[in-house]
């Protein structure tokens, strides 16, 4: 029974609990007991607050039957990543500088999951300070990959993947600068969004107007993240890029018929990465699928001549605008990834910067052209397969060798210098079991387009459905 709940989708079990046909409280216990049973396997989640979840749950489960108005994730535990801030509950971004950090506000995506009725039941495993697409730290260690726990469970949103994958929660939050969003979802066959900046406004955010990072909804279905993202999506006058239409758009059926929809297949974003020739054999047969719903497949990509260069150059200036106060102060309690990206973002010139929003602002219009001519883009999300969780970074990609804890992650990162919506959906197995997943992207501020696409593509083929052997 305990297992039953954990797996049901979060959409089926926030319509028993306000049926009343199961309590918050028979849910929570049930997540609580899958923690402790299976937890310690993947260290998914590192901070438990179990006993305030359980009265959070008895506080639900009284409140629906008084009659009170509930929100859309009445009753439904989620753990929130550790770099997303908790009123009352640790918070560590995954360092030693914070590991007895507690903060006294929750911060805007964790406001809203719980003004929709969710309920705090830890916090999920980060890589330090999230930097980087494979989950570890000094902090609680290693998170590793439920489908098999000699392997990487990727990252930023590490912890968060591998405790929907394992059963944990339902519905996770999670933050993607370079792919960590995506990366985590392809490696632990879970679904992960990547919304438009703006899309999901956040707050309290130092660079307000960036739009290299953002945050957003991590499920095992795509209706689930649409589920999730119908909160955490809407305006909110503390961000001033917060796009103005409602979360509400994302509440209904995503069911859409595909015929002649105009599709974009790209294996390398025309030479731009190499990717591991198991990803490509998992994905390449996919396509079939596309063309068996109506579509139109064609093999073609955006010209995004420049986006390394912004990426890099954009990616640094944030670390040194973030990290550079405690690289002054506790450089040796930094990883050495981190040390070098911020090392690298204080030694920009001006020119440096305006050469990059100049590039940046060339690539946007190319991929608003390129959406013009076909209506989505499907790419790997990840050039590889779960790596050892042992290593930092894989250090070559079928024998080319990966110089740097960014190198690998191209497919992700380059798409996010589009500022396009990029969706992770399950999309097959290696032979040897490992997940692969698919990256589908669409024009800018079209996520309700790149969902229903998800959708599709997941119904018609069931990958998601396949459980770790936990």
């Amino acid at each position: 029974m305990h297992e039953d709940i954990a797996y049901s989708p979060a959409r089926e079990l926030a319509r028993l609990l306000r049926a009343r046909e199961i309590s918050a409280r028979e849910v929570v216990e049930a997540h609580l007991e899958r923690i402790e049973d299976t937890g310690p396997a993947v260290n998914a989640i590192v901070t438990l607050c179990g006993d305030r979840a359980m009265e959070e749950a008895r506080a639900a489960d009284e409140r629906l039957a008084y009659g009170a108005d509930v929100g859309p994730l009445h009753g439904l535990p989620v753990a929130h990543k550790d770099i997303h801030e908790t009123a009352g509950v640790r918070t560590t971004f995954g360092s030693p500088i914070y590991a007895d950090h507690v903060p006294q506000r929750d911060e805007l995506v964790v406001e809203r999951i719980r003004a929709a009725g969710a309920i705090t039941i830890g916090k999920t495993n980060t890589p330090e300070f999230a930097a980087g697409s494979h989950t570890f730290n000094p902090v609680f260690g290693t998170t590793r990959n439920p489908y098999d726990t000699s392997r990487s469970a990727g990252g930023s949103s590490g912890g968060a993947a591998a405790a929907l994958a394992a059963g944990l929660h339902p519905l996770a939050d999670g933050s993607d600068m370079g792919g960590s969003l995506r990366n985590p979802a392809s490696f632990n066959n879970v679904v992960g969004l990547r919304p438009s900046p703006g899309r999901v406004p956040r707050f309290p955010e130092e660079l307000g107007w960036s739009t290299l990072s953002v945050q957003g909804p991590m499920a095992r279905d795509v209706a689930d993240a649409a589920l999730l993202l119908s909160v955490l999506a809407g305006p909110d006058p503390r961000c001033p890029i917060a796009v103005r239409e409602p979360g509400s758009v994302f509440a209904g059926p995503l069911d859409r018929d595909l015929r002649g929809l105009r599709v974009a297949w790209t294996p390398d974003l025309g030479g731009a990465f190499t990717c591991e020739r198991a990803v490509l054999d998992t994905l390449e047969p996919q396509l079939s699928v596309f063309t068996g719903l109506g579509c139109e497949v064609t093999e073609d990509s955006p010209d995004l001549s420049g986006a390394e260069e912004v990426f890099r150059t954009l990616r640094a200036w944030q670390f040194a605008s973030k990290m550079g106060p405690l690289l002054e102060t506790d450089r040796d309690r930094l990883k050495p990834s981190i040390v070098w990206n911020t090392e690298a973002g204080l030694a920009l010139t001006g020119d440096d910067l305006s050469r990059a929003e100049r590039l940046h602002t060339a690539i946007f219009h190319r991929t608003r052209a390129f959406f013009e001519r076909y209506d989505v883009l499907l790419l790997p999300v990840s050039q590889v397969v779960p790596f050892d969780a042992d290593l930092e970074y894989p250090a070559d990609i079928d024998g080319v060798p990966q110089e740097t804890y960014l190198d690998w992650m191209r497919s992700a990162y380059l798409i996010t210098v589009t500022g396009s919506p990029a969706l992770s959906v399950p999309a097959g197995f290696t032979p040897g079991g490992l997940p692969v997943g698919l990256q589908i992207v669409g024009p800018h501020l079209a996520e309700r387009r790149v969902l229903e696409v998800g959708h599709a593509f997941e119904q018609a083929t069931g990958f998601g459905l396949r459980r770790p052997p936990l």
